[in-house]
């Protein structure tokens, strides 16, 4: 599909018709994750590997899931509700999976990532404004690191309960005005460091479900996006294809997601196969 440049307020965005790239004034990247209609593997450019830009990868990379809201949603720190251990049962399991191994062919000048993912989580059951808006979700990710620590490898993820809804600009995930988005990742520099976060909204609407699957499993399949793409393109300027699409964008919502034990996956782009694959 034909790229599309444009100055919106103060980011210039870039779009493939699928995924949206927006890449800040300032330098700083977000990537958005599109909903199910609007998935990058509905019209991809096919057999288009995915080119390195210089930037970095993460090595040994380390989730932390932050679960924001009520105990009705998330439980607590000594009493986390199933959802939670759910998601926090997939994380513990993720870099020993082929799922997670795929992004081991991605580099940087330091080496390629490296197969296993370390994971903790953190329960705010504090209330969640209804618009979580970018500028709030980074503000979570600081009040975390305050209890678990600030570290450079790190992909801080933050888990919203179904009342409230993460924007960026004018675009909404479910719950909001202008649903376009089911989740996304990015970077923040704070206290001399570069952050790695995600958004991770509840799946609340059709757009943003795969039929038959739980909140968890939903959950999941955002996740196993979000946390490849965070470590293969943290920064936004190491891997992703001349769309703008990075390896997870480019086999979003087909090939169709699948359960692995009981987990949520997408496919994944690989170059080494130089197409989507489940696993290597």
């Amino acid at each position: 599909m034909k790229k599309m440049l444009a100055v919106v307020g103060l980011v210039l965005v870039t779009s493939s018709a699928h995924a949206m790239r927006i890449t800040e004034l300032n330098g700083r990247h977000v990537h958005l994750y599109p909903m199910k209609d609007g998935g990058a593997g509905f019209g991809r450019v096919k057999n288009v590997n995915l080119s390195y830009h210089n930037g970095p990868v993460i090595h040994q990379a380390k989730v932390v899931a932050i679960f924001w809201g009520p105990a009705a949603t998330w439980g607590t720190v000594t009493a986390p509700s199933p959802l939670a251990q759910g998601i926090a049962g997939f994380f513990a399991q993720f870099g020993a999976t082929p799922q997670y191994n795929v992004i081991t062919q991605y580099y940087d000048v330091g080496g390629s990532v490296q197969r296993g993912l370390s994971s903790t989580y953190w329960i705010d059951n504090s209330t969640p404004p209804q618009n979580a808006s970018d500028a709030v979700i980074q503000g979570e990710v600081i009040r975390a690191i305050g209890q678990v620590g600030l570290e450079a490898n790190t992909v801080y993820e933050v888990f919203l309960p179904p009342a409230s809804y993460a924007s960026y600009g004018s675009a909404t995930s479910c719950g909001g005005p202008s649903v376009q988005f089911c989740a996304y990742h990015s970077d923040f520099g704070y206290s001399g460091a570069d952050v790695k976060y995600a958004s991770m909204p509840y799946p609340s609407c059709g757009g943003c479900q795969w039929p038959g699957w739980t909140d968890a499993q939903n959950f999941e399949h955002f996740a196993t996006h979000e946390t490849r793409e965070a470590v293969s393109d943290p920064d936004g300027n190491a891997w992703y294809d001349r769309q703008g699409n990075e390896a997870d964008d480019k086999c979003a919502w087909s090939p169709a997601p699948f359960l692995v034990n009981g987990y949520g996956y997408q496919y994944e782009w690989s170059n080494l196969d130089g197409g989507c694959v489940q696993g290597r």
